[in-house]
């Protein structure tokens, strides 16, 4: 079959091109942390200046790594377990050939002129490096533009969002290898593995629709599928009764909340009760005010709070709409 006409072409202006990623487009780079044990330095070489023989010198500490060099971790003896007698002794070496050898594949994307690996590039049989020139973002990017399906400002959006109830449910820090480790990489649901990085969700245990923050401490790792499910629910109106006294324990939060009815974060009705703070979440967030709208409406109908009635510069409006919101929702 033809390959179809295209219809729409993009014409580029003032691309940044960094100087070094010039020509770069198909150099392939092996790149390693230095296997000095005290220093942290990565390194890329290219690729193909790994001949038989090598010698490449960490420009941070000085280490070199030189074909048929090996680093010791340790030395050791090899015991039998019976008679405790000893077989053999030697030292734990890896030799650097190998470890270059097993180093990861990268290359420069020719449009964010970032230094990224070759699984971020599609494959491409005939270019020297058999991945395309860009990456797979930037080719999602530029193909959105081209075909008019462009998601970056939805996701922008999204972003901004999000953002709006992190400001009001207040700081939270999150450190997800924690959460991993104490709920053992494995579904707090179902139990099924969850080791891999890319498999698991943070779930926030008292929804975020309700101003709770995320944090490591009351943070749920739940597969894909559970994460799904709950999403957006109260503990009770999700887990079973014994798995909230199990879920009170792992994130902290108390047994009587979890099991009690849906309700709105009181720190974040606190907060929301400050002028200065909401005229500042008002000003900030003014081209999402739909976004506000609903999180008015739905703490004035939990709660009976209108935290519209704290700010002196709102425009009535914005409170005649979305009071008419209110009305239709509740017809």
């Amino acid at each position: 079959m033809a390959r179809r006409t295209a219809y729409t072409k993009v014409k580029k202006f003032d691309q940044v091109r960094a100087a070094h990623v010039k020509d770069m487009g198909d150099v392939v780079f092996k790149v390693f942390q230095c296997f000095n044990p005290e220093c942290q330095e990565i390194i890329a070489v290219r690729e193909d200046t790994l001949g038989e023989d090598f010698e490449i010198k960490c420009p941070a500490c000085g280490y070199v790594h030189r074909t048929g060099d090996a680093q010791k971790f340790y030395d050791y003896e090899l015991l039998h377990t019976t008679t405790n007698k000893k077989i053999e002794d030697g030292s734990f070496e890896i030799l650097i050939d190998d470890y270059v050898a097993e180093a990861m594949q990268y290359k420069y994307c020719i449009i964010c002129n970032a230094l990224k690996p070759l699984e971020a590039f599609h494959k491409h049989a005939s270019r020297r490096s058999g991945r395309q020139g860009e990456c797979r973002l930037c080719k999602t990017v530029y193909n959105g533009i081209k075909n008019q399906t462009r998601i970056t400002d939805q996701h922008r959006e999204a972003a901004q969002k999000r953002r709006l109830y992190l400001d009001i449910a207040g700081p939270g820090k999150i450190d997800s290898g924690q959460v991993r480790k104490r709920f053992d990489n494995k579904c707090f649901k179902c139990g099924c593995d969850l080791s891999d990085p890319k498999e698991g969700h943070l779930d926030h245990t008292l929804p975020v629709s309700l101003l709770w923050p995320l944090t490591t401490d009351n943070a749920t790792l739940l597969c894909g599928r559970h994460n799904g499910e709950k999403s957006g629910r109260w503990p009770s109106e999700y887990y079973s009764d014994a798995e909230l006294k199990r879920l009170a324990i792992s994130t902290g939060v108390p047994y009587e909340t979890l099991l009690g009815p849906a309700h709105i974060n009181p720190d974040a009705l606190n907060a929301l009760e400050n002028k200065v703070f909401v005229d500042q979440l008002l000003a900030k967030y003014a081209a999402y005010i739909d976004e506000i709208i609903k999180v008015r409406n739905r703490i004035l109908k939990m709660t009976g709070f209108d935290f519209f009635s704290v700010s002196t510069s709102i425009s009535q409006s914005i409170v005649e709409q979305a009071d008419k919101q209110l009305g239709s929702a509740a017809s």
